[in-house]
């Protein structure tokens, strides 16, 4: 027990590098690109962070263990997981995170088209992918169309964002680096080609220590003794995407809000789209009590942040507020 500790500990250290090579490298990609920070935040740094946990449900459903049920509980825990730990934990660390520098009533405040665009796709989808749920399988055709309609909400989602992009630019909210680009350290030249150097090279370094991370987290829980199940929904997300998470960290506490609260809201979008209409058309995809509850958190919480987008963002104690929610649910699931 004690190694696997010291092995989250490592992975975690390596975890919090990549995150400072990939902020780096994305801030310059974006401010060469001339788009602003909703794009880099809610589409590139969203994607880029959670395409690789994607792999996980993915793996699971299309080729995981031989025992069927385990791997379909696997898939359906980890798809509804992510969305429920980004809307509630994630949100919450991130408010933690300036609780000392902004207060309790301070407020994080995003460009507040695009982060209301986050939430209102992210919530539309979820309902989607909750109703979905009581569709039976013996109508694989209506299942299917709501699998599809989830993809298609994830296109309209990215024109819609690109869309906003150029008058966002116009109105102050491009994407700047403060920093350079920090491979020059090595003596590199700072151009396009170093940028893509240092965001592929991050962007491994976060694989690999998420992957490390995961392997501690799994340990630790089957010495637990823990079900496939619980580990999906809790352990499983907080190993792949909240270690990743500490991008928004790093970007709110340099007053980068946008980009904090994109990489968040933006993974919401992508995990709450193309991973339920994954989930719906091959997996069993039902109404369990463990996983309707953890539904109705994830568009508690997201119904939350929707309330307190006002103009000047919402209030660091209101964001704490999503944490709450996630302990509730982790007594729920436990207790």
């Amino acid at each position: 027990m004690t190694l696997l500790w010291l092995q989250l500990g490592l992975m975690l250290l390596v975890i919090l590098l990549s995150a400072e090579l990939f902020t780096n490298a994305l801030e310059h990609l974006g401010e060469r690109l001339g788009i602003s920070e909703g794009v880099t935040g809610s589409l590139f740094a969203a994607v880029g962070t959670a395409l690789p946990e994607t792999m996980v449900p993915v793996i699971a459903i299309v080729a995981g263990t031989q025992n069927v049920s385990v791997n379909e509980e696997i898939g359906v825990g980890a798809i509804l997981g992510a969305p429920l730990m980004l809307s509630t934990l994630s949100t919450c660390l991130m408010a933690l995170s300036v609780l000392r520098l902004r207060g309790a009533r301070g407020r994080i405040a995003p460009e507040r088209s695009g982060f209301l665009r986050d939430l209102h796709f992210f919530i539309a989808a979820f309902l989607i992918a909750t109703v979905a749920m009581y569709v039976p399988h013996h109508l694989p055709l209506v299942r299917g169309a709501f699998g599809a309609l989830l993809v298609l909400l994830y296109v309209v989602y990215i024109a819609m964002t690109f869309r906003a992009s150029g008058n966002l630019v116009e109105a102050g909210h491009g994407t700047e680096a403060e920093e350079p680009i920090l491979l020059t350290k090595l003596g590199l030249k700072e151009n396009l080609g170093t940028i893509l150097l240092q965001l592929l090279l991050a962007l491994i370094l976060l694989v690999a220590g998420a992957k490390g991370f995961i392997g501690g987290v799994e340990g630790i829980s089957k010495a637990l003794g823990l079900s496939a199940l619980v580990l999906s929904l809790l352990i499983i997300p907080i190993a792949t995407e909240l270690p990743e998470k500490v991008n928004s960290i790093l970007w709110v506490r340099r007053g980068k809000d946008t980009l904090a609260f994109g990489n968040i809201t933006g993974a919401m979008v992508f995990q709450g789209t193309l991973l339920p209409a994954l989930g719906i058309m091959l997996t069993p995809w039902e109404p369990r009590p463990e996983v309707l509850s953890g539904v109705v958190l994830t568009l508690v919480a997201a119904a939350w942040l929707r309330l307190n987008a006002t103009a000047e963002g919402p209030r660091v104690a209101a964001l704490m507020a999503n944490g709450l929610l996630y302990l509730g649910y982790l007594a729920y699931t436990l207790l």
